[in-house]
């Protein structure tokens, strides 16, 4: 039971503080304002860091590390979910029986190579080469590779002449092994005693289901792709269920470790992952959300600066507030060897590295990160980084063979040799239309989980509210440390009216705000937040609407800010607002918002600041109620679900408003993942059990908020309203309250 604050009598810090500055004859001067009062002169636009350009994957991308395991483990714990949302493995997608097909086996005298097929989702195939040892006695250890962006993937063939140029500057030894240097790797791995199981990535070699142009130069919008109902990848609605092709390759490793495991005689103790370039990408982010290898080995990858630059490598959410070495450092303490080169990696030594080193001396294993670095090379995976990963392996596999490990001749197997598919294995469907069949596959899955979990708020909470943290980034809780900075104030008779901003000095933001505040206050603060941002609070003709009147004399303080790009944000008030782009031309939102939050999460994050300056702020307010009218019931929405207990009631109105109805990357309403949780009934429904006033929602919508306040025994504190006059009754409802 919220116990009724309307006899409570305060003087609030506000207003003692305006008493003392302005006089006693001023506080009792009326004055009317014209329009919602400014916190800022006219023209000058909040010393906000989202005002800047926003971030791309050509940043710095420090990282610190911290201080002792208990700390690592919380954030850790976070990057990890972080990864996992981002990827759209969140929940991890039902994995189909693999149907492993392994056929043309090719005898070498110590090694045989075979080639590999199987099912990652129902119809969609991982191909690959699976490399073993000959003469090996018990179990031994295995090793995934993936391959990166070379020209024709496993099929990579630099040719005679290039390749004599790399042995002559010493980055090759052989021919065979200089125009393949993915094929050399798993060879030489095989001669050392490991399964090797090299696999295609999306759009490569074998793996045409999905073309190359679609998966790695995807550039421009696909009209025909963009639908509500069978979408296209890179189409806002499959960002709106975190549908990306890293996803779909993180998963295709997923599977692939997998089916190395499904060996009888490898070592499920001793499993490495290696790859350069993308390749070292899928290697440490492997590393990081899956527990089961040993060793990796990420060559020309990890640093502080490019993060990867194809759209295979970035997904949304991905690295923001994050990055490469951070991800990398989630493999700790286990064993994470890496080169570094003429490329982006090439600071490494001086950035990063060093970080990673501290990392692991906390982590109480110094002696397992190492960075070799060959910066007189370009970037590439050659024979002299190969030698090094060589090295890595046989001291953490424990494989005892004598050092150094040289690299051997072998004979160079072409495309036709290794390819999977012929007549007895034809090659599976492909095309828009499989895209289209494979990604409803994917969200009916995902769908099918959530189901499960709105049978339980708690599971719902763990699977749902986990999601949202990291859509929004925030919690009321934990929104950054705030202050006030008074503009204007202005006594009106019955109350006080002052404008400022309300600064978070943790994220460098600032909010233009308008706080209106009974002469005797009882602890209650009212957010009114709609999408003319405080100008909402007054009417035509510059004075208090009578609905937040009627709030204020019940002794309630009424406050309102200028959300992201809202009122004072806005230069050009009539300018269309939109999401902001970095300066990347390719139109895939994970170059955008793997690095930078979305609009709405930015105004969701506002929205937290503010519950949290009232809470905060002095004399803190007792209560705290939440509005979202006009535009702004889905930005509450998702705010009351991330403020959690520190506000008592929210009076919503949504329109009806759906994330996967949005058809534009650019949208101010545009979230990814926004649609993957349920939309915004899902969101609605993490609101319980707290009271909620509701408007804008019917047929299935109203029914699972219902629900779920049904199973969290508080039906009591909804109300579905019908009424048209939204302002009002939700004004009336926090009144009855």
């Amino acid at each position: 039971m919220i116990r009724s604050m309307t006899t409570r009598s305060h003087r609030h810090p506000f207003l003692v503080r305006a008493g003392a500055a302005l006089g006693i004859s001023a506080l009792f001067t009326l004055a009317l304002a014209a329009e919602a009062p400014r916190a800022l002169p006219s023209g000058q636009l909040p010393h906000d860091v989202r005002l800047e350009p926003p971030k791309d994957l050509d940043g710095y991308f420090p990282f610190q590390p911290p201080a002792s395991r208990e700390q690592w483990n919380a954030r850790a714990q976070q990057v990890r979910r972080q990864l996992l949302v981002a990827l759209g493995l969140w929940p991890m997608p039902t994995k189909a029986p693999l149907h492993p097909v392994i056929h043309g086996r090719i005898e070498r005298p110590d090694y045989s190579v075979e080639k590999v097929c199987f099912e990652s989702f129902p119809g969609f195939f991982v191909t690959g080469n699976l490399y073993r040892p000959k003469n090996q006695n018990g179990k031994v250890p295995g090793v995934l590779c993936p391959h990166g962006h070379w020209e024709n993937g496993r099929f990579t063939d630099a040719g005679a002449e290039a390749t004599r140029r790399e042995i002559v500057n010493g980055a090759e030894r052989f021919e065979n092994g200089g125009r393949s240097p993915l094929q050399s790797r798993c060879v030489e791995l095989a001669r050392m005693g490991c399964v090797v199981f090299h696999y295609d990535m999306i759009g490569y070699a074998d793996s045409q289901q999905i073309s190359y142009d679609i998966a790695h130069r995807f550039a421009k919008q696909r009209p025909g792709m963009n639908t509500t109902e069978n979408w296209g990848l890179f189409s806002p609605q499959a960002e709106a269920h975190l549908q990306s092709i890293m996803g779909l390759q993180a998963f295709n490793s997923i599977c692939a470790l997998d089916f190395l495991l499904s060996l009888p005689e490898i070592d499920a103790d001793r499993i490495g992952v290696t790859g350069a370039s993308g390749g070292g990408t899928q290697t440490f982010v492997l590393g990081g959300i899956d527990p089961r290898p040993s060793v990796i080995f990420p060559a020309v990858m990890v640093s502080t600066a490019m993060q990867g630059g194809c759209t295979c490598e970035n997904a949304s959410y991905l690295r923001i507030d994050t990055g490469n070495v951070e991800i990398a450092a989630l493999f700790a303490p286990k064993p994470l060897g890496m080169t570094a080169a003429n490329d982006w990696t090439k600071e490494m030594p001086a950035k990063g590295f060093p970080e990673l080193q501290q990392h692991y001396k906390m982590m109480g294993a110094p002696g397992n990160v190492f960075l070799k670095p060959l910066v007189h090379f370009g970037h590439n995976y050659n024979y002299v980084s190969r030698a090094a990963m060589y090295s890595w392996f046989n001291k953490h596999f424990k494989l005892g063979l004598k050092e150094p490990i040289v690299e051997e001749d072998y004979p160079r197997l072409t495309a036709a040799e290794m390819t999977v598919w012929d007549e007895q294995h034809p090659k599976p469907e492909s095309g828009p239309d499989f895209e289209r069949k494979l990604l409803r596959a994917w969200a009916e899955d995902s769908a099918k989980k959530l189901a499960q979990a709105e049978e339980s708020p708690s599971q719902f909470r763990e699977l749902a509210g986990a999601a949202l943290d990291v859509l929004i980034g925030r919690t009321a809780a934990h929104a950054g440390e705030t202050e006030w900075a008074l503009s204007d104030k202005k006594d009106r008779g019955d109350y006080l009216e002052m404008s400022g901003l309300i600064r978070n000095q943790t994220h460098h933001e600032e909010l233009p705000a308008v706080f209106v505040f009974p002469k005797s206050w009882n602890g209650r603060t009212i957010l009114w937040l709609d999408s003319a941002g405080k100008q909402s609070l007054y009417g035509a003709d510059g004075q208090l609407k009578p609905e937040i009147q009627k709030l204020i004399k019940s002794g309630a303080t009424v406050a309102s800010v200028d959300l992201l790009f809202q009122g004072e944000f806005l230069s050009d008030p009539a300018q269309p607002v939109k999401n902001r782009r970095v300066k990347n031309p390719r139109e895939a939102a994970a170059f955008t918002f793997g690095y930078n939050y979305p609009l709405f999460a930015q105004r969701v994050q506002d929205i937290l600041t503010a519950i949290h300056f009232a809470k905060t702020y002095e004399r803190k307010s007792e209560v705290i109620d939440l509005v979202g009218l006009n535009g702004a019931g889905p930005l509450v929405a998702a705010a009351r679900a991330q403020a959690g207990d520190l506000v008592d009631r929210a009076a919503i109105d949504t329109g009806g408003f759906r994330f996967g109805n949005v058809l534009d990357l650019a949208d101010a309403s545009f979230l990814p993942g926004g649609a993957k949780y349920g939309d915004l009934p899902g969101m609605l429904a993490l609101n319980a059990p707290g009271k909620l006033w509701l408007a804008g929602e019917t047929g299935r919508g109203a029914e699972l908020v219902k629900r779920f306040y049904s199973l969290a025994n508080a039906s009591d504190k909804l109300v579905l309203s019908d009424n048209p006059d939204h302002s009002a009754a939700a004004a009336d409802w926090l009144l009855a309250q």
